[in-house]
């Protein structure tokens, strides 16, 4: 079987609204000239601003919409005219549809999605340093934030009091019940609600193959691959795997307590070995961020390969090994999900 396989599934970014040669200026807190900044260039950031705004803008909408965020609250959009976008469960989605935000955090975007060096939409920066000055720059109509950002909602708040605030923080639904919900809250919002159905069937009958694909019968240890290190996946709320147990009915090799720490958690390879996985799932946490800091790392597949621990479970023996994109940590979207299973389904025939 394929060792890390993955067949993308059809993410076709659509062509982001043409707004061309967009040059916004940096560090700004306002649309106020800053120390040293011409007036002109101001009233042209500004400008570059509004225009994107403007073709951001669904033609075929009638707004006001009013929609049920993820958190429950009713919101009311009065427009799209400018959405800031701080979510990065929902960049991919945005970017297929051809929506242009304002602003967002380009910073946490995947290089494979075309909005990461669109310099026309203002960096937000990450959840650990966000700058909210250039949410004030943007002027939203509309911010839909959570996840990473989740934290920040009272200061995007404060930074466009006149915005509609969708809060995408839910822990109660399971991952294909948030993956459908959250698609089609976007549909409502950006009323693509045709779009969004498509997309809840591509993932429905993506999942329904893999589940079909797969032998209960086959045990699956997650894992997760940080700092050069082998790190335990629980399944149940492990980053990465677990969702997988739930949303395909995984028999897990192991199952013991564990968090849901993004490096995942502590285990002897020695554990790992002695629960004999016949089948490794795994996120390469090293490989969002391969080259970035300038240190070395090792790739997943390499790391547990070259384990003599590991080396006689039957998961490294015929090589049921499954590694998660490389940008999977990034997105962790409803096409991640679709990219996943895609990759599963394969790998779960190969060992028929």
């Amino acid at each position: 079987m394929s060792r890390s396989t993955r067949l993308p599934v059809r993410r076709v970014y659509a062509t982001l609204a043409a707004v061309s040669a967009l040059v916004l200026t940096a560090g700004c807190s306002s649309n106020a000239p800053a120390a040293g900044e011409s007036e002109a260039s101001a009233e042209s950031a500004t400008s570059d601003v509004e225009e994107a705004a403007e073709d951001t803008a669904a033609e075929s909408c009638t707004y006001p919409v009013t929609v049920t965020d993820m958190a429950g609250n009713e919101v009311t959009v009065e427009s799209v005219d400018s959405v800031v976008v701080t979510d990065n469960r929902m960049f991919a989605t945005i970017a297929d549809w051809g929506i242009q935000p304002t602003a967002a955090p380009r910073t946490l975007m995947s290089p494979n999605n075309p909005m990461k060096d669109d310099d026309s939409i203002l960096d937000t920066g990450s959840h650990g340093e966000p700058d909210f000055t250039k949410v004030i720059e943007a002027d939203p109509t509309v911010i839909i934030s959570g996840y990473r950002y989740g934290d920040h909602a009272d200061a995007l708040k404060d930074a466009a009091p006149g915005a509609a605030f969708i809060d995408t923080t839910n822990n109660e639904m399971t991952a294909d019940e948030y993956a459908v919900a959250s698609t089609q809250m976007l549909g409502e919002i950006f009323c693509m609600q045709d779009k969004a159905t498509e997309l809840v069937d591509q993932f429905h009958t993506s999942l329904e193959e893999t589940k079909a694909a797969y032998d209960p019968a086959m045990t699956v240890m997650g894992l997760v691959t940080s700092g050069n290190e082998i790190r335990y996946s629980n399944p149940t709320d492990g980053r990465g795997a677990s969702i997988y147990f739930s949303l395909l009915g995984l028999t897990p090799a192991l199952d013991q307590d564990g968090s849901t720490n993004h490096q995942g958690d502590d285990i002897s390879l020695e554990a790992i070995a002695e629960s004999n996985p016949d089948f490794y799932l795994v996120l390469d946490r090293d490989a969002a961020f391969a080259g970035s800091d300038g240190e070395e790392t090792t790739p997943a597949l390499e790391l547990i390969n070259g384990s003599a621990s590991l080396a006689a479970t039957p998961a490294v023996v015929n090589q049921a090994i499954y590694i998660m994109p490389a940008d999977y940590y990034l997105t962790e979207d409803i096409y991640a999900y679709m990219d996943v299973l895609s990759g599963l389904k394969q790998a779960f025939e190969a060992q028929k």
